[in-house]
């Protein structure tokens, strides 16, 4: 068994270059640069190009991955060396086509081939997502005029860099942060040293006439097999070495390189696993990290970060070396450049280090506390911040994770915050107190005796989470601080959730701000609707009804109309812009109801509205109806026997809303079914079997029945429906 013990893969480049200068020589061209031929060459052949002609084949299979994802990923040139690619892959197509393994038809597709992939290899070249950490540091010196093939070079420079004031050196291209560079990093040294292993098992296994590619001496190991992997990591580092800045590999290597802190692993970013917890908590949430989180209310300004973190009374004990602080905490987050970081960082960086606190202490939970919430820490912070940043209540959080009553009105709604004081053990508020926090009229002796010990075993997490400096709680309150906001929104904009703040938000389109609007909580989603539209009048009102039809027309059942139309009439929507709304085909009756619900609707008004919009406003009804009477239904049966709760007397509510609307309906029953079916034949399929199953009159269960069967014959349509918020 061998293994290459030096950077000179068996391609053939040599020659290679010698023919194709020759070759461009003659036409009056430049030669080609070594370095991208170098990198072309060898990613093909490790790719699994044929090389029985001395050099790889640039076969059109082929130049998709190596142009689009391995150079992107592992080459930094020079602009005339990136420009070089497509030349080198003619050059290759050309050379192969000398030896005689090309016809002149095959030659003609693979050159139109190459054209054809150039533009997708530029676009990926430029684009900042591939950045890894060698290619940024090659970038950084190129750019300062290094030479990258002189590695006392490199490593001076690297030198200089380390010691210049963090906020004077470059910062990475928006919107990457330093945890996407190191995940890309590890990703791409995972898969390039994935082509090496398989480069050399094709060596052993079906050997090249042209010899093996990783062609060296024998591994001078007694166990060859377990030497080989550091062997070939050794290669992938000194490659990488050569397509980007010599030295780079060395000095860059955790634990031990001598400039390891500049690029860091994920390893080494702590709070790297909770920029995963949290995109989870909203993929969970949203199934969209595109789908934005409500701006939170307060976010501190750059230059004040710090200060708060200072304050904070964990950080502050661990950056003093307090023997009060936890050991292993100290060692997570302050190893390495953090004491800088503390004294000198930036805002951005203090941010990072307050989020690796943040994500120490939430590990540590997990780790060391009893309480039954030990493992919900993360989903805490999140929805937190999911809610607008505005404060929860302990007790009403522990009611909700025990199964207890709570409005699901009120699990949104902030709570207010007691006015300052010292810090008191948690006690949970009055009896006479509870009904309003959690909705309900009373609240048992039983049930208080059940939630107090876990509202007590919740407020331990929040505590713990308070001495970050990013949670605050005061008596049965909590929410983020300034700082927790600032430290959540860096971690979820990590993970790639959409995190805008107010200004962003003012400069959205209605569009933008409806699809945020109708995920968002109740307060949060009436504050943001108040100031996006002042100062805007009535067309900015009418821009967004206009959205919400838009919406309505594109997913119906992805926007309760009722709920977010409800949420324009807590900001002040006027009369005027829902008047204008009326002759919309799908939402001009709910503009309608808003109006006569105000008493602003005039005798002319309900003349303009569509019927295909009263069809809507009345299927949206009925679909609500159907899922109370679910819910109602399943209440009402748990705990009891099978069969013990008779659906044949049930009360339902669904048929008399039905027999309500038909009654009023031109050309009554059969006409409402026809149109409801119209409106949106999935939701109403849903309608029409629950009215088969439950209604009392035989005639109206029966043409409910025919009509969703003939339905689903005729067009394929399955009944469904997707909770709406």
């Amino acid at each position: 068994m061998t293994v290459i013990r030096t950077p000179a893969p068996n391609t053939g480049l040599d020659d290679f270059l010698g023919w194709a200068d020759k070759e461009r020589e003659a036409r009056g061209e430049a030669p080609l640069p070594a370095r991208t031929a170098d990198a072309v060459l060898t990613l093909l052949a490790l790719r699994g190009a044929d090389r029985r002609t001395g050099v790889p084949e640039p076969a059109t299979r082929l130049l998709g991955p190596v142009l689009h994802e391995d150079l992107p990923v592992l080459l930094w040139g020079t602009p005339a060396e990136v420009d070089a690619v497509p030349a080198v892959l003619t050059a290759l197509a050309d050379h192969v086509r000398a030896a005689g393994r090309l016809n002149a038809k095959r030659h003609a597709r693979l050159l139109a081939a190459i054209d054809e992939a150039a533009p997708e290899f530029r676009r990926a070249m430029a684009d900042p997502w591939n950045l890894t950490w060698p290619r940024w540091y090659a970038s950084l010196l190129r750019a300062d005029g290094v030479d990258a093939d002189d590695p006392d070079a490199v490593r001076a420079w690297l030198a200089a860099h380390e010691s210049t004031p963090r906020a004077e050196r470059p910062g990475l291209p928006a919107p990457l942060h330093r945890s996407d560079v190191a995940a890309h990093t590890f990703a791409v040294r995972v898969r390039f040293g994935e082509l090496l292993l398989e480069a050399f098992a094709r060596d052993v296994e079906a050997p090249s006439p042209a010899g093996p590619l990783l062609a060296g001496p024998p591994l001078d190991a007694d166990r060859p097999d377990e030497a080989l992997p550091a062997e070939l990591e050794r290669t992938a580092a000194a490659l990488s070495d050569r397509w980007t800045a010599a030295g780079l590999g060395d000095a860059l290597a955790e634990p031990d390189g001598p400039h390891a802190a500049l690029a860091p692993s994920p390893e080494s970013i702590p709070h790297f696993a909770l920029v995963d917890r949290l995109l989870g908590e909203h993929l969970d949430y949203y199934g969209d990290s595109a789908l934005p989180l409500p701006p939170p209310p307060a976010l501190p300004a750059p230059g004040e970060i710090k200060a708060l973190l200072h304050a904070a009374p964990l950080p502050a004990a661990l950056a003093a070396g307090s023997a009060d602080a936890p050991r292993e905490l100290a060692e997570r987050c302050f190893t390495g450049p953090a004491a800088t970081v503390w004294a000198d960082g930036t805002p951005e960086e203090v941010t990072e280090l307050a989020a690796d606190i943040l994500a120490a202490v939430v590990d540590d939970i997990g780790a060391t506390s009893d309480s039954e919430y030990a493992q919900d820490a993360a989903h805490l912070l999140y929805a937190l911040y999911e809610r607008g940043g505005t404060a929860d209540s302990v007790v009403r959080k522990a009611a909700e994770h025990g199964d207890l009553p709570v409005d699901p009105e009120l699990e949104d709604a902030p709570v207010p915050v007691p006015e300052g004081g010292a810090y008191r053990p948690y006690e949970m508020p009055p009896p006479d107190r509870l009904p309003a926090l959690l909705g309900v009229p009373s609240l048992g002796e039983e049930d208080r005796s059940e939630l107090e010990p876990r509202a007590r075993a919740l407020a331990d997490v929040v505590d713990r989470l308070a001495a970050t400096g990013c949670v605050f709680r005061a008596g049965d309150a909590y929410g983020p601080t300034p700082l927790g906001c600032a430290v959540l929104r860096h971690v979820l904009a990590a993970g790639h959730v959409a995190t805008p703040d107010d200004e962003e938000v003012s400069e959205w389109e209605a569009a933008q701000v409806v699809t945020a609007v109708r995920i968002w909580p109740t307060q949060t989603a009436v504050d943001t609707l108040t100031r996006w539209t002042a100062g805007r009048g009535v067309t900015a009102w009418s821009e967004l009804l206009g959205a919400v039809e838009a919406a309505v027309s594109a997913d119906f059942q992805a926007v309760n109309t009722a709920t977010l139309l409800g949420r324009f009439d807590l900001a002040g929507i006027p009369a005027e812009a829902l008047r204008a709304a009326l002759t919309q085909p799908l939402t001009g009756a709910h503009a309608h109801r808003l109006l006569e619900g105000r008493g602003e609707a005039t005798g002319q008004d309900a003349d303009r509205v569509p019927l295909s919009a009263r069809a809507v406003l009345v299927l949206e009804t009925l679909e609500d109806r159907r899922h109370q009477d679910l819910r109602r239904y399943v209440e009402a049966a748990y705990g009891r026997e099978p069969g013990e709760v008779d659906p044949s007397t049930f009360p339902w509510l669904l048929p008399d809303a039905f027999d309500a609307a038909a009654s009023t309906w031109p050309g009554g029953t059969p006409a409402l079914v026809e149109d409801i079916l119209r409106a949106h034949p999935a939701t109403a399929l849903a309608v029409l079997e629950a009215l088969a199953e439950h209604h009392p009159d035989p005639r109206t269960a029966t043409l409910a029945a025919r009509t969703a069967r003939s339905t689903v014959k005729d067009t394929g349509t399955a009944s469904g429906s997707r909770r709406r918020r």
